[in-house]
C-alpha cells in the first residue's frame, strides 16, 4: 500500500528509483508515478540527487563475479559479445529507459558505497541510507553504510558551517515507542566509523538523522534541535 505521509512516500519512491522494490509494490509505485504529477516529480528529484551523489564518489571496478551477475540480470549472455551488444540496443530502445537508467545509477552507487556486495557469501545483511535535508529540496548531505560485519560508516558529502556553541548529533530510531537513540556527536565534513556493538541491530526502514544541538549534545535523551539531515536504511544485500 502506498503511504500517504509525504516523507514515507518520498522514501518509497526513492527505493523504487534505485530498483530495490519487489513486486507487487514496484508495480504500485510505477502506476502512482504515471498517474500522479507530485509522485513523478519526486522520482525525477531522486534521479537528479542520486546522479549528483554518484558524481561525487570515486569509481571502483566490480569483481568478475559481480559483473557476471549484472550481465545475467540484464539478460546479456556472458559468452558472446554480440549478445551484449544486442541487449544494449534493446535496453536503449525500451519505453522504460528512465527506470533502467535508474537501475544503472543504483549499480554505480552500489559499486562506490558497498564493496561488501562483491563478496560471495556475506555473513550478515548490508544497508545504506542517504541522509537528505528535510523539505522539498531534499538535497543529499551524508551517506550511511552498514557493512556485513555490522560496522557503520557515516560520510559527509558537504561541508556545513556550524554556528559557534552548537554541536551536530547523530541519532537512530527503530521503534517510535522506544524513542531515538544517540550515536554520538560528529564533526561536519569528516568520516565517522562506529562498531557493530555501538550501533546494535539494524533493519530496513530504520531512521538515521543529524540534528543541531547545544554544545556538547542534547541535554535530554532525545533530539532538541532542528533536523539537519534525515534518511532511512535500505537493505542492499543479505545472505
Amino acid at each position: 500500500m502506498i503511504p500517504q505521509a509525504p516523507e514515507s512516500r518520498r522514501a518509497l519512491i526513492g527505493e523504487y528509483v534505485l530498483g530495490l522494490l519487489e513486486e507487487p509494490e514496484a508495480s504500485e509505485v510505477s502506476e502512482l508515478i504515471e498517474s500522479d504529477q507530485a509522485a513523478a516529480r519526486m522520482a525525477l528529484e531522486w534521479e537528479q540527487h542520486l546522479l549528483e551523489l554518484a558524481d561525487q564518489l570515486p569509481a571502483q571496478a566490480p569483481s568478475p563475479l559481480f559483473w557476471q551477475r549484472l550481465q545475467q540480470s540484464l539478460g546479456w549472455s556472458t559468452n558472446t559479445p554480440t549478445s551484449a551488444s544486442s541487449g544494449l540496443s534493446q535496453w536503449w530502445n525500451s519505453l522504460g529507459l528512465w527506470r533502467l537508467t535508474s537501475g544503472a545509477l543504483a549499480f554505480l552507487l552500489i559499486l562506490s558505497l558497498m564493496p561488501a556486495l562483491w563478496r560471495e557469501a556475506p555473513s550478515m545483511a548490508s544497508y545504506t541510507a542517504v541522509l537528505q535535508t528535510p523539505g522539498e529540496s531534499a538535497l543529499p548531505g551524508w551517506v550511511v553504510t552498514i557493512d556485513d560485519s555490522g560496522t557503520l560508516k557515516l560520510e559527509s558529502l558537504v561541508v556545513d558551517q556550524i554556528p559557534a556553541g552548537r554541536s551536530v548529533q547523530f541519532w537512530t530510531l527503530i521503534d517510535p515507542k522506544e524513542g531515538p537513540r544517540s550515536l554520538g556527536l560528529i564533526e561536519p565534513g569528516t568520516v565517522t566509523t562506529l562498531s557493530a556493538e555501538q550501533i546494535g541491530a539494524v533493519q530496513a526502514g530504520q531512521l538515521f538523522e543529524l540534528t543541531l544541538e547545544p554544545e556538547g549534545g542534547s541535554p535530554l535523551n532525545r533530539p532538541t534541535g532542528p533536523v539537519l539531515y534525515i534518511g532511512r536504511a535500505v537493505l542492499i544485500a543479505s545472505n
